[in-house]
């Protein structure tokens, strides 16, 4: 879970960078798209770089799920009789929907792959100009997208904030102070990242880019 966990994170990391380059330019923006399909020319052939990629994540993202799966049973399996009487825990919104989260992040990842990736569900789906494509996809008039686009990066966070709080405490944080600064920190990073990802379709419904 920890290891998936973070190899996801780099890249959600690395792909917040990169469409923060939109703000650079249509030409520079597609200049670099065009760029991720050349990594590691001449020794691989186009494309390639992306297939090894898009291949490492889909391992990393079902060995996530059935990580996550294993330690829900094992949970389960350590409390096989319900207790008669469980007073209420104080736990944060993302710790008690962190399965449920999980699930509508898999379902965006679906269609944002048919979306930006493949172009089908795209209303331009030009796989020569990539920037062309982020336009028309947060156009004005399509604001549903941008609303849906919100939600599903806010479950993200909500989700990330969580992970990453728990791996401090995986990695031996225990102390109060210490908890409270893991808590700091995680929510500090979630947040950036969200808002990483939600300032270009912003820009977009807004005009600022286009």
């Amino acid at each position: 879970m920890a290891v998936t966990g973070i190899l996801l994170v780099l890249f959600l990391v690395v792909h917040m960078l990169g469409n923060l380059k939109i703000f650079t330019g249509e030409t520079s923006f597609d200049h670099y798209a065009h760029w991720l399909r050349d990594i590691g020319a001449p020794l691989l052939p186009h494309t390639w770089y992306l297939w090894i990629q898009r291949t490492v994540l889909t391992v990393a993202v079902v060995a996530h799920i059935v990580a996550a799966t294993v330690l829900a049973r094992r949970a389960r399996a350590a409390r096989p009789v319900k207790y008669a009487h469980r007073k209420k825990i104080q736990g944060s919104y993302a710790a008690r929907t962190m399965r449920w989260g999980g699930v509508i992040i898999l379902l965006f990842v679906i269609y944002h792959i048919l979306d930006l990736t493949t172009g089908h569900l795209n209303p331009q789906g030009d796989a020569s100009n990539p920037y062309g494509n982020v336009v028309a996809d947060f156009a004005p008039e399509r604001w549903y997208v941008t609303l849906f686009y919100t939600l599903a990066i806010v479950t993200v966070g909500f989700h990330l904030r969580h992970g990453a709080f728990s791996a401090f405490r995986s990695l031996g944080q225990q102390t109060p102070k210490g908890e409270r600064r893991a808590r700091a920190a995680a929510l500090v990073f979630a947040v950036a990242l969200c808002a990483g990802y939600l300032v270009v379709p912003f820009a977009v419904l807004t005009g600022l880019v286009s």
